[in-house]
Order: structure tokens, then C-alpha cells, then sequence
């Protein structure tokens, strides 16, 4: 059973409107890195010119943020939910 990728809106023209994408277990790097393989384009959403996570962009594995786990190192099992939330500015 693999893990699956719960894509927001605002990225589902890049992924053809599909909301949830099935990928293989690793890591969350592993896992963006499989999404662009599919999804050209898709990983400068996500990522900024350093490589890290970018700032407006939550990625959550089973609902924890992983900026509070292991980062982009955050392992990844089979039924795992990946979700990548994009920040919304307010005011």
C-alpha cells in the first residue's frame, strides 16, 4: 500500500486535477521528487532555489509538520497521508 500525496487547488492544474496521488514510501524529499518525475514543474512549487521546503508551503505527513519532524529527511511509510498546504496570507 503506498503512501498518498493530498494535493491542494492551487497545484492541481500541474497534476492533470487529480487530488490524491499515490507514491512509493522513502522520505518527503523521495516523495517530491517522485511527483515531479510525474508532475514537470511541480517541484519549483514546492521548492525554493536552496532546495529546502518553501516558506509559504506546509507539508504535513498523517496531519505533523514536518518542519517539526525530520524536514524533507522525514521518512515516509506505506499508507502514510502526505499533505501539502499552501499558506494563506492575511491580514
Amino acid at each position: 500500500m503506498p503512501a498518498n500525496v493530498r494535493i491542494p487547488t492551487a497545484l492541481r492544474k500541474l497534476t492533470n486535477n487529480e487530488e490524491l496521488i499515490e507514491v512509493s514510501a522513502g522520505t518527503v524529499a523521495t516523495v517530491i521528487t517522485a511527483l515531479q518525475n510525474r508532475f514537470p514543474g511541480i517541484q519549483e512549487r514546492l521548492l525554493d532555489e536552496n532546495g529546502g521546503v518553501r516558506r509559504f508551503v506546509n507539508v504535513y505527513v498523517n496531519e505533523e509538520d514536518i518542519r517539526f519532524l525530520q524536514n524533507q529527511e522525514t521518512p515516509i511509510k506505506d499508507g502514510d497521508e502526505i499533505s501539502i498546504i499552501p499558506a494563506i496570507a492575511g491580514g
